[in-house]
């Protein structure tokens, strides 16, 4: 009788080459931050789940929208290493060497809708970006048909609330202390140049669709 092949979690390629956000996030803080960290809560959530060939079958963004059939003894650590996990694989892909995109199309509709204007829109989530004490992340999301800013602490994601992200900001340390030391809005503010509005409009799309 063949083994059965369990499939693991994978640490994604980045979509662009280490140097390629420069000069807004540099080349040793991307090695660190995708290589090291996001490669360290792959490493974890995948010994953490050692034994658990169901939970490891599942997608990431299943397995946070199913803590409930996570052992309770484990759910913690993998709240941990799955939001992050999940969380920075969304971070990557929304981010590009396309400096200086602008929201297109059905999100732009969204944002002037829900925030007025873009320039408004940025305002609430820089403010919430340093209104975040310690570590976390900064959301935007889809929820009851609009669209919310909303920001959550160390690891923890938004699907786990069930709701999807269509764009996130990290504000752990890690993301941009060797270039940007404690200057968060220095580090917030150069992050909009790299932001990936296209990848973010046909993200809307699919929550919206």
């Amino acid at each position: 009788m063949p083994f059965e092949i369990i499939i693991m979690f994978t640490l994604p390629n980045l979509p662009y080459d280490y140097v390629a956000l420069e000069p807004y996030i540099d080349e040793e803080t991307m090695r660190l931050h995708h290589d090291k960290h996001h490669g360290a809560y792959v490493k974890n959530l995948n010994e953490i789940l050692a034994g658990q060939e169901e939970l490891l079958k599942m997608e990431v963004e299943e397995l946070l929208q199913n803590l409930d059939k996570v052992p309770a003894d484990l759910k913690q650590n993998v709240i941990n290493n799955g939001g992050q996990h999940y969380n920075h694989s969304l971070f990557w892909e929304i981010m590009s060497p396309e400096y200086d995109q602008k929201p297109e199309g059905e999100i732009l509709t969204a944002i002037n809708k829900d925030f007025g204007s873009v320039e408004k829109f940025q305002e609430e989530f820089e403010k919430k970006a340093l209104g975040r004490f310690g570590s976390g992340w900064i959301w935007l999301v889809v929820k009851n048909g609009k669209l919310e800013i909303m920001d959550t602490v160390n690891g923890d994601s938004p699907v786990i609330l069930g709701l999807t992200p269509v764009l996130g900001l990290d504000i752990w340390e890690h993301a941009y202390y060797l270039k940007y030391r404690n200057m968060r809005i220095d580090y917030v503010k150069a992050w909009w140049r790299v932001v990936n509005w296209k990848r973010v409009g046909e993200l809307y799309k699919e929550v919206k669709g």
